[in-house]
């Protein structure tokens, strides 16, 4: 394990905890439920969410800084500790606390495992310290410290007995030393040093330590976790001749496409057989026609359901075979879990008790009012059988993970219940810790979070509708600045096949290079629809309106993938700047630095060591030049005043030379309507 650099700051084995005494009877007969001489007090112990009922989030690598407040009466020295160990080991392990100001402590551990961690804190007493301490002040005062240096052997001798081998002699012939007061004035400065601190402290005794009465919990995920660009594509629509069904081989040809704009993982909407029963037609249409190919949302047909693939996509065999091809690419295969029914899902035959029956004998439909979807029934989770229901969904996601699937998108998360998802997703990780969860549930913030909270390894966001700066920067700052940024990790979207918004539709190309640059550069996790999105596909089904035209969701569409004026080109340069860049790797450094324009939005992002460092800006305005005045905070890009420093834009490859934290900028939205620069410093002038 990577150990801190400092000797203070090591994490260690820590030692068995002694039981807590039984409570004794008082004099006047009540029951003393505590050991009054646990005197250390620790509250205020973050992260901690809701009281510790959830986990907090990280990936491979990252840091968990835990902060809290400990103090105790009067006026002794107090030692405190972060203890933590993987779910998977017995032992735990110690980090010292170090002192912050006003009885605030700090340390932090590394995760270097998938998986739970479990983590809280511990204080007690430290009476060598406050020995040392005020010994310190006697000899300063030239006090007589005789029974002092006694004291103090006293607590040396018992150290000694507790270590072996070499610190065992060493701490002996020094506690020899006090007691017969040989060669006085070495013995003082002996007693009074560091060495002696850090050597006492590796064979410390604290019989009543305080320990903070909740073990808190993170959950660790992989680094495709934390940081990844999705490209959401639905296979039907990969065919070359226009109007044919596609497939998975198809599909299969359009990999080295996706891959070489930069993207991590390919998201396929649902792959099971589409019912015939209320079949849409085009542009949503309720009455289908024999040529209507239907929604992949409406899952289930009599050659199976949820576990079943499409024929028209072909086979399970020809499935493992895109997933490998897409490994070889370096793509990662979503897919869409969509836990709902046509009314021709063999589940509606022989599980008709996990439907909803209307006094009619009919099954309830989907719907919101005034809007049906009578070609999707929900699944009744208040069934009886509920436990069935439960089971045959976990085992829906075991079969896709077995046909080599490890991420899912899971669609409409919150009209389903919190324990189920939580139960679900817990099972599922704890046989396969690598497997993650999108959660698109585009619900009020509350509902969300509480997703998140339970298990949802990401989600989707507001993005899409936060346009101005003042909505970015409020949005942003509770997702990176609050207790949010430990159990909600984002997923930026600018558009998805429900999603194409006024601004899109209406701000042309700007538009969408724009908030491109925003998606890509906010968030560490981002996705686009495409090719819609890099074709800039705006056409809006009417006035008003969020959906497409013509809608995929729908309809096979024929994508003219080599236009010359596609945002493919653009779309390449930014996730390469996006790889090459650790600052963008994470979501908790970001910083907005004011403009006096309110079209123009600045951020910066530093990686974890400080060695990169970006800035970027974005013209809002689709239509208009902007100019204005940044004003940088210097300390947070890691500048110094008075010194020059080199801006790089890395998407024009111009290079600027500024100094001091005010500084002009222009954009025009016709041209390119950001800049993503990046920070270069002299060596001497970092901090």
């Amino acid at each position: 394990m990577k150990q801190p650099k400092e000797k203070t700051d090591r994490p260690v084995a820590a030692a068995p905890e002694k039981p807590l005494p039984k409570a004794r009877p008082s004099s006047n007969g009540s029951s003393l439920d505590v050991d009054g001489r646990r005197r250390v007090v620790i509250e205020g112990v973050r992260p901690e969410i809701d009281g510790g009922r959830f986990p907090i989030k990280r990936v491979l690598g990252q840091s968990v800084v835990v902060e809290a407040d400990v103090f105790t009466d009067g006026h002794d020295e107090i030692t405190g500790m972060i203890r933590y160990r993987h779910e998977r080991e017995q032992q735990w392990t110690d980090v010292p606390l170090v002192f912050v100001e006003n009885d605030r402590w700090r340390a932090s551990f590394e995760v270097l495992e998938q998986g739970l961690y479990c983590y809280t804190v511990i204080g007690w007493i430290d009476h060598f310290r406050s020995w040392q301490r005020d010994m310190r002040k006697r000899v300063a005062a030239d006090q007589d410290v005789t029974v002092n240096l006694l004291i103090g052997r006293d607590l040396i001798q018992a150290a000694a007995l507790r270590a072996a081998g070499v610190d065992a002699e060493r701490l002996n012939a020094i506690a020899t030393a006090m007691e017969h007061g040989e060669q006085r004035e070495q013995t003082l400065k002996t007693v009074l040093e560091q060495e002696l601190a850090d050597l006492m402290a590796r064979h410390a005794d604290h019989p009543w330590p305080t320990t903070y009465d909740k073990e808190l919990a993170v959950i660790v995920d992989r680094v495709r976790a934390g940081f990844g660009a999705w490209y959401e594509a639905f296979p039907r629509s990969c065919a070359t001749e226009p109007g044919r069904h596609g497939t998975f081989q198809d599909c299969e040809a359009h990999l080295p496409y996706i891959a070489g704009m930069g993207f991590d993982v390919l998201y396929l909407p649902p792959i099971h057989p589409i019912g015939w029963t209320f079949r849409k037609g085009k542009n949503n249409d309720p009455v289908g026609n024999p040529d209507s190919v239907g929604s992949p949302w409406a899952i289930g047909a009599a050659e199976g359901g949820h576990q079943a693939i499409h024929s028209d996509l072909g086979t399970p065999e020809d499935f493992r075979r895109l997933v490998g091809k897409a490994q070889e690419q370096g793509l990662e295969i979503a897919l869409d879990l969509a836990f709902q029914c046509s009314p021709d899902h063999p589940y509606v035959k022989q599980h008709p008790e996990w439907f909803v029956q209307r006094p009619d004998g009919t099954i309830q439909y989907a719907e919101n009012p005034p809007k049906k979807y009578q070609d999707i029934y929900p699944l009744n989770f208040e069934s009886d059988r509920w436990d069935d229901l439960w089971r045959e969904l976990k085992d829906v996601v075991v079969h896709w993970i077995d046909e080599g699937v490890r991420i899912f998108r899971v669609d409409n998360p919150h009209t389903k219940p919190f324990a189920f998802w939580q139960w679900l997703i817990a099972e599922v990780k704890r046989d396969q810790p690598d497997v993650l969860f999108l959660a698109e549930a585009f619900t009020r913030p509350k509902v969300m979070y509480r997703l998140a909270k339970l298990g949802f390894t990401q989600s989707y966001t507001y993005f899409a509708w936060r346009q101005t700066k003042s909505e970015l920067t409020q949005y942003f700052t509770e997702l990176t600045k609050t207790d949010v940024r430990e159990f909600f990790r984002s997923n930026l979207w600018p558009n998805t096949p429900d999603i194409l918004t006024e601004q899109l539709q209406h701000g042309g190309r700007a538009s969408f290079v724009s908030r491109f640059v925003l998606a890509a550069t906010l968030g560490a996790n981002y996705g686009i629809y495409g090719p819609a999105f890099e074709l800039m596909e705006s056409r809006a089904q009417r006035s008003g309106s969020e959906e497409y035209l013509d809608s995929e969701k729908y309809e096979i569409r024929a994508w003219d993938r080599d236009r010359v004026d596609s945002l493919r080109e653009l779309i390449c340069r930014v996730n390469r700047i996006r790889r090459e860049n650790a600052a963008f790797h994470h979501d908790e450094n970001l910083v907005f630095h004011p403009v006096d324009n309110e079209e123009l939005i600045a951020y910066s992002k530093r990686s974890v060591d400080g060695e990169n460092v970006t800035l970027t800006v974005v013209n809002l305005s689709p239509h208009y030049v902007h100019s204005g005045w940044v004003q940088l905070d210097l300390h947070a890009l890691g500048l110094q005043t008075g010194s020059p420093y080199q801006m790089v834009d890395l998407l024009t490859e111009a290079c600027y030379t500024w100094e001091g934290p005010r500084n002009y900028l222009k954009l025009d939205p016709h041209s390119m309507p950001a800049h993503i620069f990046l920070i270069r410093r002299n060596l001497t002038n970092r901090t």
